[in-house]
This record gives structure tokens, C-alpha cells and sequence, in this order.
């Protein structure tokens, strides 16, 4: 095989495994640090390097396409770990699983009872009651056929058709080589999860259970990735959920050929669809198939991880919790790349424009990705868990008394229990995660005050922040023995210079950051691990920048608190004040921040510590540059809501478009960032902003409603209460009321810099603007056409985890 050497200087091939036992030897190996442990308790290989290609290397091409042909090896794909897959008739005994089940006959005999009931009442079937028995029972069995040939058609359309073997062979080695074009120094695990999960798989296999791999969504390179080294392991591959919108020509069949699960992105109202999809999960789960779905549901656009999505959950949820399977074992999946394909279109995304129809070609002439060189992937591997256990635990948990894993749930408790395992699957998803070296550069470059930083001072902070990961219990990519400078080397090599810029012909090499809003993707990849201390920070700032000496920039305990505001973020499961106090303890042993505490050890006051005072705050100062841009998107959305104050004279109950809303943020935004009211441009990424609407709407400031018809759209207003005052001479906003006050606490931790003051003017002027905004809106909603919309209001509901700014 053809050799190549990564930013490391060591020598690559395409490594070959060997598992004998609990022994994996995988030759040669990629690994990068010798015999010893690394990483902890994890010791790295590089499982999918560069395979060999024809212009290179013919007789290594050839040799590689015969071993693939032949199904020499682990290629053979023989000996899996799981239930029998790729045999012919395969997806025919799914199907036909899924065709008998008695959960989906009892739905089309329910669904044809009731469309019969209905044609009985038109007088559809007769008026003589002799013959009425009888067109009722050949109606009955004419409306069963029909669905059942509606089911049919839904199952070609949604089954995975894993039926061959050679087939796969050869997708397995397409992707590959597509892989490893692009992510240039392959596809790296941690033997000892590998062991771990092959262990888990063998016992899984025994008793047939399935094992539910959950893993994180930033790249189309994700599903990908996991099924190579699920074929790479031997370990059978899953049943992959996928939206129908990626089932274009070619690519559809192909992808539903190597396990690809369709389904439509909404169900809408269709029960009968709600019960396929329900019978084709317990059918998977029961038959011991592994099955993965994207916990986040779709790709992250900012970096950082997404609430979880609950639907696919709650369909396994209710296969167990019925009875209809007896257990599954989830596996969270932490997926992460030196840089995502996709970045450039997720920030065209962002800004507002539309989202491009999913298209091969695009794909591959856009990001020239035959010809890239993308550093590497991380794939790592949680400890997986039984997911009956877990319900167990959580089912004893519920304030009414104990019950049983098959007992009824109200809603409310099934909603929590979901919560709680999704928000369990992102907690640990993060914990396994590794930091990039193109996260941590792209994380000291936008944290660093100046127009850019020198190369030696970058290297420093590198390995300062590398230094902080690892004591949160993160862990660090190539960091092993090559020395910091050549991995900073290597990681701006593979940003490239449209997002990191070099001036030369100075004392030293000198950076900057070119392309801010999309470097912050790969920002957010490590804010999970500081975001309580960035949230401390940010809170502290609000006595910090009033200036006028330590005595007057401390701030108390339960001001702290007060400040504090979540929703945006996945946090350690431990609890807010548990969290606050770890984080206390740490600020305070790296010397950053020193706490006054009361005979009984609780805190009194908070304040920078000397040292901090001393090395001119640049490690608060890095925590703070974390989380600001996050507060500038709370800021602007919650400032937007002020627009949406009836205008005097005007209809006051008047509903406006969610995403006319948010567009009309994004437009705002833009423009007070090209004024200079608003410090950071990524502030305006659509993505923020509805979250921030979403919180809203749950801490009830704003009213959410459903427009009827074909056309249906959610659409908003200010809840009583919350609107804003206007002069009754003028008609302008009053910067007063309740949503000001809102307002201004959150501005109360936004950057202060020399592009922006907080005062009378610049609210003036924020005010106008606003209300400029939000005058079109009401002339947009008033319309004619808008008012014959009826809608039906939806209920503020809170989440699992508190959200908003909490006064």
C-alpha cells in the first residue's frame, strides 16, 4: 500500500486488524505515541488511513481492488458480530415482519372502521338494511386491501434493502477512498472503546438485543464514517434513520442499500405513517438489528451541540415501554473532524439564505472534496448502557408511586423521561469528544483581544488551553509527541487562508482571523467544556467593566445566580448550584478569581484574583470571549421582540410569521453590527436566534400560534404584559416596562468595547431602528390576507432544563 505522511512526520498506510480474543493489533499502526497509554485510559489508532490509488500506485491499486473482490480478510465481512445481515430477502422478511405485525393490523382494521363509519352516515353504502351487511363487509375488506397497499408503498420507500454482501464490498471501498480523499490522515478510534463495544455488541448478539447508536450531527461525512467502522470492526452495521430529503437520484438507492431507513422529515397528521414507522422500529428492535439515529436530528450549523430532537426516541421509548421489546443498548457517539465539509454553505445558511435542495454533484464540486485535505476524523465510543435499566431507574424516580416498565404513563411523565435521556445522550457525547487541533486554534484566535497574535504567543495559549481541556476532563488530539508548534502548523494548514490569515515580513509570522463567523464553528466545539465558567465570567462583568477598583468590581453569591441565564447550552447534569460551586472551586485553584466565604465555607463575594489583575485578565478574558457572542444573539433577540409592539391606532391583536420574525432580527442585527451597536456578526445566525425565540416563547414572554390550512405556519405575539409602551403624543417606543427591563439585563454582560456604549443615545437610536423593523411586520401581518388566518394558540411549556434569562 501506497505510504503518507502526516503534520506529524510519521508514515502512514492503510492499516490492516487482527482481532484474536480481547487482542486488536492493527498493522501497521497509526498510532502516535509508542506502547503507553494515552489519553487517559485510551490508547489511539488511526483504523482507516489512505488506500492506494492508480496514478500513484498501480500495483498497490490493483492488489487492493483483488482483496475486495475476493473478500480476503475482515473484507469478507463473514464473521459479524450481530444478527444475519446483506443475505438475499433480507429486506423481504423485514418487510413482511413488519406487514404481520398486529400493532399495524389493528391500526388499518381501526382506520377502516372509521372511514366506513363515515360512508355509512353519507349513505354511501345504501339505504336497504338487508344489503347494507353485506356492502358493509366487501367495503371493509376493499378499505383494508387499500391501506395495506398504502403500507406497501410506504415500506418500499422507508426499509433499509441490505440484502447483498458484494454490494456492500464494494460501497465499503468507494467510501472509503471518498473518506480518505478528503480527511487525508484517516479515521481515528480508541482501541480500548473498540474492545469495550465489541464486547457489548457479543453479549448484545447473544441475547438479540440492538445496539442504538446515538451519535452527534455536524457533517453528511458522519453516517459515513460510522458504518466503515462498524464494517472496518466487524460489528453489523446499523439501520440508519434518515430524512427522504436526502433521497435524491442515485444517492437514495445507494444509501438504502448499505442501510439507509427513510422517513419524512413531518409526519404530519397521518397515523397510519406514525404506526409504520412505530412497527418497522420494534420490528428492528426485536430482531437484535443495530439501528442509529442523529440525537440532535439535523446537522449543527454552529459547531456546538443542538438540543436533543425527541421523535425518534420516543418511538424506541414506546417499544419498550409497551412490552413489544424486552431491552436495547444505547452507544453515544462523539464524531469529530480538523474541518467540516459543509462549513461554507452552514454560514450561508445562517445569514439567511436559503437552504440548497440536497444534490451529489453540489456536494462534490463544491467543496472539491476529491482533492481536499481535511486533517482527520474522530470517532469515539461511550460506554453503552441498557436502556431498559435506565427506565427502570427512571420509572421509580416519577413523584406518584413506583411504577412498572410496561405501566401507563401520563405525558407529562413520558416527556420528562424523554428529556432526561436525551439530554443523558448529549452530556455524554461531549464527555467522550475530542478537542480538534483546528477547535482549539480557532478558539484562542476569536478569545485573544488585538488585530491578531504572533505565532509564538499562539503556540502559548495552545498549550494553555490544551492544558485546560485535559483538566476538565477533556481530551486532546494530536498532542502526543510532536511538539505544539508543529500541531498549530498543521491545524492552520488545514484552515486554510480564506478563514485564518499570515502577515509576513514582520519580527515573527503574525495571524488573524479572516473569516470570523465561520472560525467560530469551530469555536463552539470547546465551549461545552468552559460554559460554566464563561457564564461566571460574564456575570462577574457586570461590576467588573463599571471599573473603580477591586472593592467595587465584586459581585455577591446571589447576584451571581441572578445573573446566570440557560437554554442555549448542554450542562453537566449535576445541577445548577452543584455546577456553580465546581466551577467556584476551579476558577479559584487556577488562580483566576479569589471567593470571600463565611465561617461555614459558603461564598460571600467574587473577584479577580491579583494574579489575574496582574497578567492583564487574559485568562478571564478568554472565558468571557466564549460566551459574549452568545449574549450579543440573546440581546438581539430578545431586542427584537420590541418591534413587536402594536402601533398606536393599529389592530393590537395582530399575529406575525415566525420567520418573517426572525428574518426581520437577522435584518436588524445586520445592521446594528454595521453601525456598531452590535459587537459580534455571528450574533445574527439564524440558528441563535430561534432558540432564543424558543426559550422566549417557554418562559412565556411570547405567545406562539398554528395557522390552519395546507399553508400551515407558526406564528407569534408579545403575551399581556410584556408589551412594551408608546408615547401617546409621538408614537415612539419607551425605553421602560418590562420587557426594557429584560432587555437590559442581558445587555448588562454584552461587551463594552469602543464601537459601543450603553446610554441614552445609543437606546435612542436601538429604539428607532427596532421600531422601523417592526412597523413592517404589523403592515405585512395586517394585510387582508394575513387577518383571514385563524389560528390556534399554543401554551407556553417548559423544558426539562429551566431556560431564558432568569431574573
Amino acid at each position: 500500500m501506497s505510504g503518507a505522511k502526516d503534520a506529524m512526520g510519521a508514515t502512514e498506510a492503510a492499516p490492516d486488524l487482527e482481532i484474536v480474543g480481547n487482542q486488536v493489533t492493527i498493522h501497521p499502526t497509526g498510532f502516535k505515541g509508542g506502547p503507553e497509554k494515552q489519553d487517559g485510559d485510551f490508547t489511539e489508532r488511526n483504523l482507516v488511513g489512505h488506500m492506494a490509488r492508480f496514478r500513484a500506485n498501480p500495483f498497490d491499486f490493483f492488489r487492493e481492488v483483488s482483496l475486495f473482490v475476493s473478500g480476503t480478510g475482515w473484507r469478507a465481512y463473514d464473521s459479524v458480530i450481530g444478527q444475519p445481515i446483506f443475505y438475499p430477502g433480507f429486506s423481504d422478511r423485514l418487510k413482511t415482519l413488519v406487514l404481520e405485525s398486529p400493532v399495524l393490523q389493528g391500526k388499518i382494521r381501526e382506520l377502516a372502521e372509521i372511514r366506513l363509519k363515515a360512508e355509512e352516515l353519507e349513505g354511501l353504502l345504501g339505504t336497504i338494511r338487508e344489503g347494507i351487511d353485506e356492502a358493509k363487509l366487501k367495503r371493509r375488506s376493499e378499505l383494508e386491501g387499500n391501506l395495506r397497499e398504502v403500507v406497501d408503498n410506504m415500506m418500499d420507500n422507508m426499509i433499509s434493502k441490505m440484502d447483498s454482501k458484494t454490494f456492500v464490498r464494494g460501497a465499503y471501498y468507494g467510501c472509503t477512498q471518498l473518506v480518505t480523499r478528503a480527511y487525508h490522515q484517516g479515521i481515528h478510534i480508541s482501541s480500548e472503546e473498540v474492545l469495550r463495544l465489541r464486547s457489548v455488541a457479543e453479549e448484545a448478539s447473544k441475547k438479540k438485543q440492538s445496539i442504538i447508536f446515538l451519535p452527534c450531527h455536524k457533517s453528511h461525512v458522519d453516517y459515513v464514517s460510522l458504518q466503515i467502522i462498524c464494517y472496518r470492526l466487524g460489528i453489523g452495521l446499523p439501520i440508519v434513520v434518515a430524512g427522504n430529503n436526502l433521497n435524491i437520484p442515485l444517492v437514495g438507492t445507494f444509501l438504502q442499500r448499505v442501510g439507509a431507513m427513510w422517513i419524512r422529515r413531518n409526519f404530519g397528521d397521518d397515523p397510519l405513517y406514525h404506526t409504520v414507522v412505530q412497527t418497522y422500529i420494534d420490528v428492528i428492535l426485536q430482531e437484535g438489528y443495530n439501528f442509529e439515529c442523529f440525537i440532535e436530528g439535523g446537522r449543527s450549523r454552529t459547531g456546538k451541540l443542538l438540543s436533543p430532537k425527541l421523535g425518534i426516541l420516543s418511538f424506541i421509548l414506546e417499544s419498550l415501554l409497551s412490552g413489544r421489546v424486552e431491552d436495547a443498548i444505547i452507544c453515544p457517539v462523539s464524531i469529530q473532524y480538523d474541518k467540516v465539509i459543509e462549513t461554507e454553505s452552514y454560514i450561508s445558511e445562517m445569514l439567511g439564505q436559503p437552504k440548497p435542495k440536497e444534490n451529489l454533484a453540489d456536494f462534490l464540486s463544491s467543496s472539491s472534496v476529491l482533492s481536499l485535505k481535511l486533517g482527520r476524523v474522530d470517532i469515539r465510543f461511550h460506554e453503552p448502557w441498557s436502556l431498559r435499566r435506565y427506565l427502570t431507574q427512571q420509572l421509580t424516580r416519577l413523584p406518584a408511586s413506583p411504577k412498572s416498565a410496561g405501566a401507563e404513563l401520563t405525558a407529562p411523565e413520558r416527556g420528562r423521561i424523554l428529556r432526561s435521556l436525551g439530554y443523558r445522550v448529549l452530556s455524554e457525547i461531549n464527555k467522550v469528544s475530542v478537542m480538534m487541533p483546528t477547535a482549539l486554534v480557532g478558539t484562542v484566535l476569536l478569545t485573544l483581544r488585538g488585530r491578531g497574535v504572533g505565532k509564538t504567543e499562539l503556540v502559548r495559549r495552545v498549550e494553555w488551553l490544551s492544558e485546560r481541556v485535559q483538566a476538565k476532563g477533556g481530551r486532546v488530539a494530536h498532542f502526543y509527541r510532536a511538539p505544539t508548534a508543529q500541531v498549530v502548523e498543521r491545524a492552520l494548514e488545514v484552515l486554510g487562508s480564506k478563514l485564518v490569515g499570515e502577515i509576513n515580513g514582520l519580527v515573527e509570522p503574525t495571524y488573524y482571523a479572516v473569516d470570523r463567523f465561520q472560525l467560530s464553528f469551530y469555536r463552539n466545539m470547546t465551549i461545552h467544556l468552559f460554559i460554566t465558567e464563561a457564564l461566571v465570567s460574564a456575570a462577574m462583568y457586570t461590576r467588573i467593566k463599571q471599573g473603580g477598583g477591586p472593592a467595587n468590581q465584586r459581585i455577591t453569591y446571589n447576584a451571581l445566580l441572578r445573573q446566570l441565564f440557560r437554554g442555549e447550552f448542554i450542562f453537566p447534569p449535576d445541577g445548577l448550584t452543584a455546577n456553580l460551586d465546581k466551577t467556584l472551586h476551579g476558577l479559584e485553584k487556577d488562580n483566576v478569581i479569589q471567593v470571600t466565604r463565611d465561617s461555614s465555607g459558603h461564598p460571600n463575594f467574587i473577584e479577580l484574583s491579583n494574579a489575574e489583575r496582574l497578567c492583564g485578565r487574559e485568562n478571564y478574558d478568554f472565558y468571557c470571549f466564549l460566551i459574549w457572542p452568545f449574549i450579543e444573539a440573546c440581546w438581539l433577540g430578545a431586542i427584537s421582540l420590541v418591534g413587536f409592539t402594536p402601533p398606536l391606532g393599529g389592530p393590537q391583536d395582530v399575529w406575525i410569521d415566525m420567520k418573517k420574525a426572525q428574518d426581520a432580527a437577522q435584518l436588524l442585527g445586520k445592521t446594528l453590527y454595521h453601525q456598531g451597536d452590535l459587537s459580534y456578526f455571528e450574533a445574527v445566525n439564524k440558528e441563535t436566534l430561534r432558540n432564543a425565540h424558543q426559550r422566549f416563547a417557554e418562559e412565556g414572554i411570547i405567545l406562539l400560534a398554528k395557522t390552519k390550512g395546507p399553508r400551515a405556519a407558526i406564528t407569534m405575539r408579545l403575551a399581556d404584559g410584556w408589551i412594551p409602551e408608546r408615547d401617546l403624543e409621538t408614537g415612539k417606543l419607551l425605553d421602560r416596562g418590562r420587557l426594557w427591563d429584560f432587555v437590559e439585563l442581558i445587555a448588562q454582560s454584552r461587551r463594552e468595547g469602543k464601537n459601543r456604549r450603553d446610554g441614552a443615545t445609543v437606546s435612542s437610536r436601538v429604539l428607532t431602528m427596532v421600531d422601523t423593523v417592526g412597523r413592517e411586520l404589523f403592515l405585512c401581518a395586517a394585510s387582508p390576507e394575513a387577518a383571514d388566518l385563524n389560528v390556534a394558540p399554543r401554551k407556553p411549556r417548559r423544558t426539562a432544563i429551566e431556560s431564558g434569562v432568569h431574573l
